[in-house]
């Protein structure tokens, strides 16, 4: 218990130290909003690729096919061809092939994301659960990473592999499941929630600061 402590204070002290880094990135993420259809469908896609791979890996490959069009006219193929080396890629291009349709306006065949998440009015955890029922390769833990990087995901965990160890390090939970189903992820969520109310570390920035405190920078 009282290395459980230690461990706290510490991340405490870590978070006071890179706040105005954290604040800054949550401050970027909160501004994307504000872009074009075309650019949320790109964080959507961003997403889409993470699982299992490098998310600096994931960002150049979207960016990639974003500067050049072709995540909006490139057949499934073309796609898999230009997002090297994400794991799964052939799969992952079907993903996002299945979005597009998705989040194509039928009439101007333009993609129209920003309109179907403004539906929701920011009720955030039926925003997900639509988002995890209607797109494919789209699980909780995407769904909610895409929510938080278009400054959406204040009150919504990432449960991503490396939360779940430091939620295990700083005794919130006892083992790192290996499938998490959505009741565990909400479960886990609200764990996560608890710890943040008690370090007074806000939800949006603890992803930040886990993956900062293990990678030495603040990414997405």
């Amino acid at each position: 218990m009282s290395q459980n402590y230690d461990y706290i204070n510490q991340l405490k002290q870590s978070y006071i130290d890179k706040k105005e880094d954290i604040d800054k990135r949550l401050d970027y993420f909160r501004s994307v909003y504000k872009k074009s259809d075309n650019f949320i469908f790109k964080e959507l896609c961003f997403c889409l690729l993470t699982p299992q791979s490098k998310a600096r890996s994931c960002n150049i490959a979207i960016e990639n096919i974003y500067n050049s069009n072709l995540l909006f006219t490139a057949t499934e193929k073309n796609i898999a061809d230009n997002i090297n080396p994400i794991r799964f890629k052939n799969n992952k291009s079907k993903y996002i092939i299945l979005a597009r349709t998705f989040f194509t306006n039928k009439d101007t065949k333009d993609i129209s994301i920003k309109n179907q998440i403004d539906l929701f009015q920011n009720n955030i955890p039926e925003l997900r659960n639509y988002l995890v029922k209607n797109i494919k390769g789209m699980g909780m833990k995407e769904a909610s990473h895409f929510l938080r990087n278009i400054g959406k995901g204040d009150n919504i965990a990432i449960l991503d592999r490396h939360i779940l160890k430091n939620l295990k390090r700083y005794g919130q939970i006892t083992e790192i499941p290996s499938t998490i189903t959505p009741k565990r992820y909400i479960d886990i969520e609200n764990i996560t929630k608890t710890f943040s109310k008690n370090t007074k570390i806000p939800m949006d920035a603890l992803d930040l600061l886990f993956w900062s405190n293990e990678t030495g920078e603040i990414f997405k």
